[in-house]
């Protein structure tokens, strides 16, 4: 067990601060905890030997058992000092209560840093300071100083914020919706979004995570748990701040659009997180993005009463870019059969103010049935001819057995509440208002669609080898040794074209006569832009001009630009112009660009490009690594992707062409974290095909070029390309050793479906009949931060074969990981699984694992021996089961 793991399910508790006086934080939490009969509660006060009757310890070292928990609730000052002797007593987690610290400042800034480094020499885990604790309704256990316990239920509730997270859970509680699991985080000094996601995320009662964000705190660490839980249940997750972005100096387009708050949107749906506006929505969310029954798109069919409020829907449904589903001819034949015939004839199906239950049932089935329909909303006023009980649990009914999912609006009070209990008890969504029906409807559907495109298998194509990069090393030292942290356009194009992406050649002249010589080579029309440390949008200040079609005109042009850029920018230092053949005949305008942000490292921004960039406001923004699946989002989240369909007798663009771009794109990203910003723009779209016409790089000045860590500017670890490794079968044939893509999807699936029942149940101890997409996502999709698969492949009749693979599991907190092997039947006996399991324990050597451990059939004692063979113990278990086990921070092992 872990020690987080064992905070959040203590044995033993310890509240440090416990008194009896009336109204003190130490007396409310000493009252809830006693209210946990199952566990043993130590109140420490060195000033009385007993609190609400309970004997009381003078320090946490006096305390006759090991603590599992410590709740501190003493003033700030005195904290570290109650922290170290937590440490001293082998406490393996503290909830610190107490307010005081950088909140207020200096001097509580720097007691939080004391703190942190106690817990870094102890190891243990800490929750706070300046937070409510935690309260885990179905455990019985309340580490707060709340009065009330939530009921329990199965929505985990994490706040940052103390205050309104209290709030918040007060309006839940009065609202009828139970938790497993209410958190306050306060300073996250340690214990973050990060951690509480990977707890939770093993958290059988816990079937969804509502989260309340100031701020992501370690992004890294959040985005790995969150897209490893994502996956199998919903984060919801209300941030406010949309309009407050950073105030800091801005060079690019890209840097003036990808604010804050964009950028926050764009981490989520890459986690695969929901973000919602408003509280409510929050919990209505969390109520139905569980459910298994989400509706396959976006067609939503209305069945109600009353006209008024069908039309509301309709109105919420469209506005929210719902679409309101066209019945078939087969349902409108079906309808018309039992509706009278001043009945709608369409979608609404207003079943009129006389309807029964069973014309509400009968409509409601028929829509259900209907293939153009992906759900369905039942909206109910108060009718004497159908009981809004009567029909809540006819409804109900249907529902359960429904394969689409059924939402409800029972409009009213008191007359309709008995109805919506019934909702409650069997599950179904229900909610007072059509609007808000509609919203949890559109929301479950962006849900779903955002999931199949995120995790959708992305086409074949080869992994980045990272080209020849010592000259643009060398080019960026040289600017920053010139006091330069600006490229020119000549430059930073050189970065393009050496990552495949198409440009347009320019040159620099320093004068008329050199211009002249460079466009009659190019050839005309041609284009000059000023080249300048101090000038960054050239446009600005005129430092553009087009259209020029002869060596008299460019000798005047020239002379134009140096006329103007003195008026205009006076104080900037003009190097000379840029020179490059006008590309005619563009059709569209893109800008592809990227930057640091403060918290989510480099951001990749997509959009309509041209002058107007900043102002049109056009644009999606994506976390590197991008493949082709995450880079056909990025343009499809945006209005001008429908514009590259063709618009007004312009051809479609190359939207291969351009998937290609940003994946190449990013690959720079990558390669380079001395980036600070970069923009292309416009990226031109001629004739289908695009070509980078403008392009400049700022370098991050700050970057330290003596951190190790091979991505400091990532927050998404890419494909790890130094584990790709040749090697050969015992009996001479050919194999490549490498981490798993999700482009691997058929290539396992292939390798599982060909598999013998034996070698099957060897390694998933079942014979697994469901080779799914959903299963192989999981597979293949990986997190490389903490799970390391190795793939054997080979050619056989000219076509790549899967043969083998080979996975690391790391726990969350990265000390120790879970092997499992599988080789394909007619390559067992080769050497290869041996080869394999030596691939995993040398990057568990290197990610400083502690140990490594594996489940094996005792049955299978070829895999046993292998074990064994590269310095295992191994042990029989239970029942067939037997454990391999390697310590590696043990001397002499392999």
């Amino acid at each position: 067990m872990s020690r987080i793991q064992a905070m959040f399910d203590p044995k033993t508790i310890a509240l440090i601060g416990a008194t009896e006086k009336e109204g003190a934080l130490g007396r409310t939490i000493m009252e809830n905890l006693l209210r946990s009969k199952e566990r043993r509660i130590f109140p420490v006060n060195p000033h009385t030997s007993k609190v609400l009757d309970v004997e009381s310890y003078p320090t946490i070292t006096g305390v006759p058992e090991h603590v599992d928990l410590a709740v501190v609730a003493t003033p700030a000052r005195s904290v570290p000092g109650v922290v170290e002797e937590c440490g001293q007593a082998g406490v393996e987690g503290v909830v610190i209560i107490s307010a005081g610290f950088k909140e207020i400042g200096e001097e509580g800034t720097q007691l939080e840093s004391e703190i942190d480094g106690l817990r870094k020499k102890y190891g243990m885990r800490i929750m706070g300071p300046n937070c409510l604790g935690f309260v885990r309704p179905g455990l019985g256990l309340n580490a707060t100083f709340l009065r009330g316990n939530p009921p329990p239920g199965n929505i985990a509730f994490i706040s940052q914020s103390g205050a309104l997270g209290s709030a918040i859970l007060d309006w839940a509680v009065s609202a009828g919706i139970g938790f497993s699991m209410f958190a306050s985080l306060g300073s996250m000094i340690d214990i973050d979004f990060g951690d509480m996601i990977d707890f939770l995320g093993d958290d059988e009662a816990t079937r969804s995570i509502l989260i309340y964000m100031e701020g992501v705190g370690n992004a890294r660490k959040f985005m790995s748990a969150a897209r490893a839980f994502a996956r199998r249940k919903p984060i919801i997750i209300l941030k406010p701040g949309r309009f407050a972005e950073s105030a800091r100096a801005i060079h690019s387009h890209t840097g003036a659009m990808a604010g804050d708050d964009a950028v926050y949107e764009a981490a989520f749906r890459r986690a695969g997180a929901v973000r919602v506006g408003e509280i409510a929505e929050l919990f209505n969310a969390a109520q139905v993005l569980d459910s298994k029954r989400l509706p396959a798109g976006p067609r939503l069919a209305i069945v109600t009463s009353a006209g008024g409020p069908g039309v509301m829907a309709t109105d919420a449904l469209l506005q929210l870019g719902g679409e309101l589903a066209e019945l078939s001819e087969g349902s409108m034949k079906q309808l018309n059969a039992f509706l009278p015939s001043y009945w709608s004839k369409a979608n609404p199906v207003d079943v009129l103010g006389d309807a029964t239950v069973d014309r509400f049932t009968k409509a409601l089935a028929i829509c259900l049935g209907d293939p153009m329909v992906d759900g369905v909303l039942v909206i109910y006023v108060p009718l004497d001819s159908a009981p809004s009980t009567q029909l809540a649990q006819a409804v109900a009914d249907i529902a359960k057995n429904a394969s689409k999912p059924v939402i409800a609006t029972w409009m009213g009070g008191k007359e309709v509440e008995e109805g919506r209990n019934i909702f409650v008890e069997n599950g179904i969504p229900n909610y007072d208002t059509p609007e808000e029906a509609v919203r949890t409807y559109v929301n479950m559907c962006r849900y779903k669609r955002h999931l199949d495109e995120l995790y959708e298998t992305p086409d074949e194509s080869p992994a980045h080898v990272a080209p020849s990069k010592d000259h643009l090393k060398e080019l960026l030292k040289m600017a920053l040794k010139e006091g330069r942290t600006l490229l020119n356009e000549e430059e930073s194009k050189d970065f393009l074209m050496t990552y495949g992406i198409p440009v347009t050649m320019a040159k620099l002249a320093c004068n008329p006569e050199a211009a002249v010589s460079i466009a009659e080579k190019v050839g005309y029309p041609v284009v000059i832009k000023v080249v300048s440390p101090d000038i960054s949008h050239k446009s600005d200040v005129g430092g553009v001009i087009m259209g020029i079609d002869s060596s008299a005109a460019l000798k005047e042009a020239y002379e134009k630009l140096m006329q103007r850029l003195k008026k205009r920018a006076p104080e900037a230092a003009i190097t000379g112009v840029v020179v490059e053949k006008m590309v005619t005949d563009i059709d569209y305008e893109l800008i592809l660009g990227a930057k640091k942000d403060k918290d989510f490292g480099s951001v990749i921004l997509f959009g309509m490009g041209g002058t107007t960039a900043e102002f049109i406001k056009d644009f999606s923004i994506g976390l590197p690594p991008l493949n082709r699946t995450l880079a056909k989002m990025l343009i499809q989240d945006t209005k001008v992707f429908k514009m590259l369909q063709g618009f007004r007798g312009k051809p479609p663009a190359d939207f291969e062409g351009i998937e290609g771009i940003i994946v190449n794109f990013s690959n720079l990203i990558i390669d380079f974290p001395e980036i600070a910003e970069i923009d292309i723009n416009p990226l031109a779209i001629s004739n289908s095909k695009a070509s980078a016409l403008d392009a400049r790089i700022i370098i991050d000045k700050n970057y330290d070029a003596t951190d190790r860590s091979p991505y400091p500017h990532l927050i998404i670890t890419p494909y790890p390309t130094k584990y790709i490794k040749p090697w050969q079968l015992t009996e001479g044939t050919a194999v490549l050793l490498r981490p798993i893509r999700p482009e691997d999807e058929p290539a396992e699936h292939e390798m599982l479906s060909t598999l013998s029942p034996e070698t099957l149940r060897a390694r998933f101890f079942s014979a697994i009949k469901d080779i799914s997409h959903e299963r192989l996502i999981l597979f293949c999709n990986i997190d490389y931060d903490r799970h390391m698969a190795i793939v054997a492949e080979l050619r056989e009749n000219g076509k790549k074969k899967m043969i083998g693979v080979a996975r690391l599991f790391m726990s969350p907190d990265l000390t120790s990981g879970e092997v499992a092997v599988l080789v394909h039947d007619r390559f067992q006996g080769k050497g290869l699984g041996y080869k394999l399991v030596e691939v995993l324990i040398e990057i568990a050597r290197e990610r400083g694992l502690e140990d490594v451990r594996a489940d094996v059939l005792t049955e299978n004692e070829k895999m046993l021996s292998i074990f064994r063979r590269l310095g295992f113990t191994t042990r029989w278990v239970s029942g067939g089961t037997s454990e391999a086990v390697l310590k590696l921070n043990e001397q002499g092992t392999p």
